[in-house]
């Protein structure tokens, strides 16, 4: 179980990671050393997080496949490579354009929907003939984002965009609902984005000026206006109308060639001034969505485990009030108990009370059952006066009523005490009274006193 001291260090260690860098200012053109810096030190912060034993094995295996991704990305850093990332419905150009992009036929394209089925990754290896000062860069495929079966390629793609230094959303027209939904759910602060209008050889001039001032205008808050533009990735042949000497007229098809310059320009001058910033940046994003993670893995675990020990707790009380005949020793034993209760539940939540605390904390919630629970606790009187009066001959009788009542007053008295820890040592704004009345209403008590006094005599009987 992690200690607090462990825990408190662990919990600063996320927050000095997801802290992220100051937004880049493509106005001051910011040194590339400072790129560095914020790789090393988002270096350093995972390197943190992934080696940090204070974090439970069963943490671990339960988000290996979150630990996996930081590990991957970590690499990604260490290595100073920057992903490119494209994004768009189905059959809006998007291989084409990486295709173009890279120089060479790397993606595969085709006529048929859904030709991209699952993320994928080329090196893009002409870039560094362009830009001598970027490290590796990859450029990754995805699957359209409206494919019929789409929920799951639809999550594939967004959590590529998700890690990618920059995100290429890819249009063929003006923005469509399904369009405009995904780009804002991508569009996160601080990552680049760049709407690449494609296919523009389809649409004269002004048609072509009119539709990026639609692009343009949907996107405002979310894009500057440059970060718009159009291109040309598998452009359709140009038809030419030519006749011969005889005067007999027919049409020729001559192939264009890709335009895409003004899209490379403007993601290498985005990349070449900012990449190792955004790449950090993202690094922090992953980081903080991991630590979210644990947060709450950790809390799943230790409602589990406070759990058990109520239940263990229950048991043990309510075995012990059943064979007992005497009432003195059993009220003092069920005070011990609960004392310990309180005490090892705070331990659980990685606090350590003392005995004094824990008796003040349980003093607090007895007060609030005795006030919600007067009838509970006149039956166990009374089922104790009948051991007394009968020297223990009616134990067998009253043994499971007794044991019942002492396991559901332990259930309430351990869930109370749990709320207390979970919540930060606090009641909240509800206060005890509010909150040990709600713990007690939301408890079937028949069934509780059935099932309770059903393991006491099973318990008995072994």
């Amino acid at each position: 179980m992690t200690s607090r001291n462990d825990f408190d260090t662990w919990m600063r260690r996320l927050r000095d990671l997801v802290r992220p860098p100051a937004p880049p200012d493509a106005q001051t053109q910011r040194a590339k050393s400072a790129g560095h810096d914020h790789l090393a030190r988002a270096s350093d912060s995972l390197r943190s997080l992934l080696s940090d034993r204070s974090i439970p094995a069963s943490v671990r295996e339960a988000l290996k496949a979150d630990y996996a991704e930081i590990e991957a990305l970590l690499n990604k850093l260490e290595h100073e490579q920057l992903h490119v990332a494209v994004l768009g419905r189905v059959s809006v150009g998007k291989s084409a354009l990486l295709n173009a992009l890279a120089g060479r036929e790397v993606f595969a394209t085709g006529v048929l929907h859904g030709t991209t089925t699952v993320a994928d990754r080329r090196e893009w290896d002409s870039i560094a003939a362009d830009d001598a000062t970027l490290g590796p860069m990859l450029l990754i495929d995805t699957p359209g984002i409206d494919e019929l079966d789409g929920e799951q390629r639809e999550r594939i793609a967004r959590e590529v965009a998700a890690r990618a230094d920059l995100v290429l959303f890819v249009v063929d027209g003006d923005l469509t609902a399904v369009e405009h939904q995904a780009l804002v759910q991508v569009a996160t602060p601080g990552r680049p984005m760049l709407l690449a209008l494609n296919k523009a050889d389809r649409y004269t001039a002004s048609e072509r000026i009119a539709l990026l001032t639609r692009l343009r205008a949907h996107v405002a808050g979310y894009l500057r206006p440059d970060d718009v533009l159009a291109v040309m990735a598998q452009p359709a042949p140009e038809r030419i109308l030519t006749s011969d000497d005889a005067g007999h007229e027919r049409i020729i098809e001559r192939e264009r060639e890709a335009d895409v310059a003004e899209l490379r320009e403007r993601i290498l001058a985005l990349l070449s001034n900012e990449g190792r910033t955004f790449s950090a940046l993202n690094a922090a994003f992953a980081a903080g969505d991991l630590s979210d993670a644990i947060s709450q893995r950790l809390v799943v675990l230790r409602r589990e485990a406070a759990e058990k020990i109520i239940h263990a707790y229950c048991m043990a009380k309510g075995v012990a009030v059943a064979i007992n005949p005497a009432p003195v020793v059993d009220l003092f034993a069920a005070a011990a108990l609960d004392i310990a209760l309180v005490m090892h539940l705070g331990r659980v939540y990685g606090m350590d009370p003392t005995k004094v605390e824990a008796t003040e904390l349980l003093k607090v919630i007895l007060a609030q059952v005795a006030a919600l629970m007067g009838a509970v606790w006149g039956v166990h009187l009374v089922a104790s006066a009948l051991k007394l009066g009968t020297v223990g001959l009616s134990t067998v009788a009253t043994a499971g009523l007794q044991g019942a009542l002492a396991w559901y007053a332990t259930l309430v008295v351990g869930r109370s005490a749990e709320r207390w820890y979970a919540q930060g040592k606090s009641w909240g704004a509800r206060g005890p009274k509010q909150t040990v009345r709600e713990i007690v209403d939301s408890l079937d008590r028949d069934s509780v006193l059935r099932e309770a006094r059903a393991e006491i005599l099973a318990r008995l009987r072994r």
